[in-house]
């Protein structure tokens, strides 16, 4: 049985998410502060974190920072803030996933299993254009051997355009879930960091990106 670690200090959002997971047929693990959930983040032991952004003890996003400079391990930030720079630093900063409350607890899960699905269907092999180089098992892309220190979720994006080479895919595709405005923030970090081999990212306006 999969585990999934809730880090949320409001008890009745937490006891309604573990009600569900649990129906869901998920181990889980609640903790209540951003310094416990970050340890027990890093106990190994479990597939995904839902983590929400304004916790006791240790902010969120601090959480999230701290996690990815180690693990890949899977996150989807829930929070009562919608502000777009709060959004789009989460996705910055690696989290898989955002949604925002108030939420259906149906909702959650079904995003936990598109973003579980998405990390275990990543494929193993090393694609490779021009000066790019993504390597998923090694989480990494290197343009003319220089890392361009991606995030998990760009890596996955960018693996998913190399392997469907010139083909468009459509958000959803790309993500799996989440707002439009979620991939279309990956999209424009990955042109940033990639710089020139960035360029064969394209728009195809109406119905998503390709690698040209």
């Amino acid at each position: 049985m999969r585990s999934i670690l809730i880090v949320e200090d409001d008890a009745s959002t937490a006891e309604s998410l573990e009600l569900y997971l649990r129906a869901g047929g998920y181990d889980v693990t609640v903790a209540r502060d951003g310094v416990s959930g970050l340890a027990e983040a890093r106990s190994g032991r479990h597939a995904l974190v839902l983590l929400d952004l304004m916790l006791p003890g240790m902010y969120g996003l601090d959480v999230c920072r701290e996690l990815r400079r180690e693990s890949m391990l899977p996150v989807i930030m829930l929070t009562a803030r919608t502000l777009e720079d709060d959004q789009v630093r989460g996705l910055d900063l690696g989290a898989d996933d955002y949604i925002t409350k108030p939420f259906s607890p149906r909702q959650v899960v079904a995003r936990i299993r598109s973003v579980l699905r998405r990390h275990d269907g990543t494929a193993d092999e090393v694609l490779r254009d021009g000066a790019l180089e993504v390597d998923l098992a090694a989480a990494r892309a290197t343009v003319d051997g220089r890392d361009a220190a991606l995030t998990p979720t760009e890596l996955r994006i960018l693996h998913a355009l190399m392997r469907a080479r010139g083909r468009v895919l459509a958000r959803e595709e790309l993500l799996g879930s989440g707002s439009d405005r979620n991939v279309d923030v990956h999209i424009k970090n990955l042109r940033r960091k990639l710089g020139a081999a960035g360029a064969r990212i394209e728009t195809v306006f109406g119905l998503g990106y390709r690698f040209a």
